[in-house]
């Protein structure tokens, strides 16, 4: 027996369990945490003058998915709406240093 057929005999019983596995579908609940991890993360951008339109673009999306009753879309939104406000947040506190890189002495 070779390591790919052991790994091969592992694996695939492991991934037949988890593909058996039921997913839950998002509920108001989720949604709410997830608009308000992004909405916090967003204010953050704010606080910084870094807040990026396309941020509220997502948030948006979310908020109408929610009141639509599409929790799922509803998460996904938000979800990408707090990455979005997380990296303007990052971009807004690394070119608070890096611009003087870039200024001629």
């Amino acid at each position: 027996m070779t390591i790919f057929s052991r790994k091969l005999t592992v694996t695939l019983p492991l991934f037949t369990m988890l593909a058996a596995t039921p997913v839950l579908a998002a509920t108001d609940t989720d949604f709410k945490a997830a608009y308000a991890a992004a909405d916090a993360a967003n204010k953050e951008a704010g606080a910084l003058r870094n807040q990026w339109t396309v941020t509220a673009t997502a948030l948006t999306n979310a908020k109408k998915a929610a009141d639509a009753g599409d929790f799922d879309k509803a998460v996904a939104a938000a979800k990408e709406a707090e990455a979005l406000a997380k990296a303007s947040v990052f971009q807004a506190k690394s070119e608070k240093e890096a611009w003087k890189a870039e200024v001629i002495h």
